[in-house]
C-alpha cells in the first residue's frame, strides 16, 4: 500500500508539472517546454501502466475491477490519447484541456479512496488534497504578483521614455520588451497553476458533498481571476495588444486577485482567521 501511495503521489505531482510545460508551449510556442511536458507526461503514463499491470495481476478478470480502478483506467486512456494526438497532430490546446480533465479525474479518484494512504500518516486524505490545492493557489498568486510588478515597471518606464526623462532609475530598469516578456511568462506560470488549484478545489467540494460551496464568494471570484488572466493572454496572443495596454490590464487583473483576499472574509471555508 505504501508503494502504491508513493506511486500515486508521484503521478499527481508529475502530472501537474507536465501541464505547466504544455500550457507554456501552447501560450508561446516553445519546443523545449513541449519536450519537457511530453517527457513528464510519458513518465506519468509509464507509472499508470505499471499500476494497471499490478492491478491486472492481482485480479482474476476485468469484471473484478473496482470503481477506483475503472476511473484510473479512464485517466490512463485520456493520457494515452493525448500522447498520440501530441505525436501525430499539432493541437496543443486539445492536449492541454484533455489532460486537465484527466488530472481532475485522477485527483477525484485518488482523494475519494480511503484505502490509498496519504504520504503523511497523520493526515486525512482531504488534508493532503487541501494542501496541494492551497500550495498551487499560493504559487499562482505569487506568479501574478511578480507579473504585476513587471507590469508596473513597464508602465513607469513607458511614461518616462515618452517624456524623454532618462534618469538613473530608468537606466537601471529592464527594457520595455523585457518587462513585458517577464510579466507574460509569469502569467503563463500562474494561470495553469490557478486552473489546477480550482480543479482540485472542485474535487474537494464534491468529496465534501456540499455543492453549495461551488457558489462560495471566493470560489466564484477565483473564476473571475482566471478569466481575467485568460483574457490577458488572449489579448497578447490573439489581438496583439500593445504592451502598455497589456500592462494596465495585468494590473487590473491583479486587483481582482487582491479582491480575492478581501472576499475571503465572506467565505464559508476560506477565511484567513
Amino acid at each position: 500500500m505504501i508503494t502504491k501511495s508513493w506511486m500515486y503521489d508521484a503521478i499527481i505531482y508529475i502530472y501537474a508539472l507536465s501541464l505547466l510545460f504544455y500550457f507554456s508551449d501552447f501560450a508561446h510556442t516553445n519546443r523545449e517546454a513541449k519536450r519537457m511536458g511530453t517527457g513528464l507526461l510519458s513518465f506519468v503514463w509509464g507509472l499508470q501502466t505499471v499500476y494497471l499491470i499490478m492491478s491486472l495481476v492481482s485480479h482474476p478478470g476485468l469484471s473484478a475491477f473496482s470503481v477506483f480502478e475503472s476511473l484510473f483506467l479512464l485517466s490512463w486512456f485520456l493520457v494515452t490519447v493525448s500522447l498520440v494526438v501530441n505525436r501525430f497532430f499539432r493541437i496543443e490546446l486539445f492536449v492541454f484541456l484533455i489532460n486537465v480533465i484527466g488530472f481532475s479525474v485522477l485527483a477525484l479518484n485518488f482523494f475519494s479512496n480511503p484505502n490509498v494512504s496519504p504520504t503523511l500518516g497523520s493526515w486525512k486524505i482531504n488534508d493532503e488534497l487541501l494542501f496541494i490545492h492551497i500550495t498551487m493557489a499560493i504559487a499562482s498568486y505569487a506568479a501574478f504578483a511578480i507579473a504585476a510588478v513587471f507590469s508596473g515597471m513597464h508602465l513607469f518606464l513607458h511614461r518616462k521614455l515618452k517624456e524623454k526623462q532618462f534618469t538613473q532609475v530608468v537606466r537601471r530598469l529592464p527594457s520595455l520588451e523585457n518587462t513585458d516578456r517577464y510579466a507574460y511568462f509569469s502569467v503563463i506560470v500562474g494561470a495553469p497553476l490557478l486552473l489546477l488549484a480550482l480543479a482540485l478545489g472542485v474535487v474537494w467540494i464534491v468529496l465534501e458533498g456540499d455543492m453549495r460551496l461551488l457558489y462560495d464568494p471566493k470560489v466564484v471570484n477565483s473564476w473571475f481571476v482566471l478569466a481575467a488572466y485568460i483574457f490577458y493572454l488572449f489579448q497578447r496572443l490573439g489581438m496583439r495588444t500593445p504592451g502598455n495596454k497589456l500592462a494596465r490590464w495585468n494590473l487590473a487583473a491583479f486587483a481582482i486577485v487582491v479582491l480575492n483576499f478581501i472576499v475571503s472574509n465572506f467565505s464559508e471555508f476560506h477565511q484567513w482567521s
